[in-house]
């Protein structure tokens, strides 16, 4: 296996962008109908901790930009193929997100909807948001590396 260093920078810039883009997703893009399909209201909304849900889910993210770096640099091949040029682009970084909301965080969060009794709709935009953070998340840290 090759020697591998991590650029922490551009891991935690990745987990930030999480916070960024559910900014947008959960707020004038798709905030009052996840807030429909969640059974979420402003009064509940408005008990949460901020600071702590805030907090936590940058901790989360940062536990995924780190798997996204493992999986661009050393997903493919023991890193004789990732890692090195010409991989080392955004738009192969974001193929290897948008690839792990389709076939990871998809299924998953479809499965618990399933149990949970959630319409598909809550399912598409759960699942649509992770998509999306994860093809950013993939895409800075492949081309930051």
């Amino acid at each position: 296996m090759g020697d591998y260093d991590i650029n922490w920078i551009a891991l935690l810039v990745a987990a930030a962008s999480s916070l960024v883009v559910g900014f947008v997703w959960y707020g004038p893009l798709f905030g009052k109908a996840w807030m429909k399909e969640s059974g979420m209201t402003e009064e509940k909304v408005k008990e949460g901790n901020m600071a702590l849900i805030f907090g936590l889910s940058f901790i989360f993210a940062c536990f995924l930009s780190f798997t996204m770096w493992a999986q661009v640099m050393i997903g493919g091949g023991g890193g004789e193929i990732h890692g090195q040029e010409p991989f080392l682009t955004f738009k192969h970084g974001a193929f290897h997100g948008t690839l792990m909301g389709l076939f990871v965080i998809l299924p998953v969060l479809g499965t618990i909807a399933l149990y949970e009794r959630k319409s598909i709709k809550y399912v598409l935009i759960a699942a649509g948001y992770w998509t999306v953070t994860l093809a950013i998340m993939g895409g800075i840290i492949n081309a930051w590396i």
